[in-house]
């Protein structure tokens, strides 16, 4: 899968970039929060990228951060929310805003948005209420650029922690609360002293 492009921006015609990446030129679709944050044409540019198969073609997805690709694959799991209303979603309300919304119950917002009815207003704030509240707990949600966190920081180690507690079957909000909790104790641990503590509550 492709999950990141480095390389030239080619052209920028919204909603789709060419992005040349040492003579191959990629199509990407992005969202206009993507859109005004890109540089201009000729310049170097990363992205990150969702690659799209469906039957009769493939399409990349790209992401100015990771957070918004994983805010975006987040929305296309709800169900009557394809590709393309994500990237309307994305591109009408900020990534703050829009969890402040899910958290508020704010249906009137949400239906501010192109396409977006009262009932999927409503299944929108259904599931995604536990998805952001475990994407809001990790502060990159609120700051972050591609490259902008270490791969060492206490975010970064959070972060993973709960992604871990996440495969292992725990729900998004609840391995955030367990993550969170052994975070005030244990500040500076790494993501596996994260995990081994927060199991280790878990069950006793």
């Amino acid at each position: 899968m492709i999950g990141r492009l480095n390389g030239l921006l080619a052209i920028k015609r919204a909603p789709q970039i060419l992005v040349d990446c040492q003579g191959v030129g990629y199509e990407v679709d992005v969202s206009m929060s993507t859109f005004y944050q890109l540089p201009e044409e000729g310049e170097a540019v990363s992205i990150w990228t969702h690659l799209l198969i469906k039957e009769d073609h493939h399409a990349l997805v790209g992401f100015y951060t990771d957070q918004e690709r994983k805010l975006f694959r987040l929305l296309i799991k709800v169900n009557g929310v394809g590709p393309k209303m994500a990237l309307t979603i994305l591109s009408g309300i900020s990534e703050t805003d829009f969890a402040v919304c899910i958290q508020s119950s704010d249906v009137s917002t949400l239906m501010r948005l192109p396409g977006v009815g009262k009932k999927t207003a409503e299944r929108l704030i259904i599931e995604m209420r536990d998805k952001v509240e475990a994407l809001d707990a990790d502060e990159e949600f609120t700051a972050n650029s591609p490259g902008g966190a270490t791969p060492h920081s206490k975010n970064s180690q959070k972060s993973e922690a709960i992604e871990a507690l996440q495969s292992l079957g725990y729900k998004p909000a609840d391995a955030t609360k367990m993550i969170n909790a052994v975070v005030k104790s244990t500040p500076d641990s790494s993501a596996e002293s994260l995990i081994k503590l927060a199991l280790q509550n878990a069950i006793s």
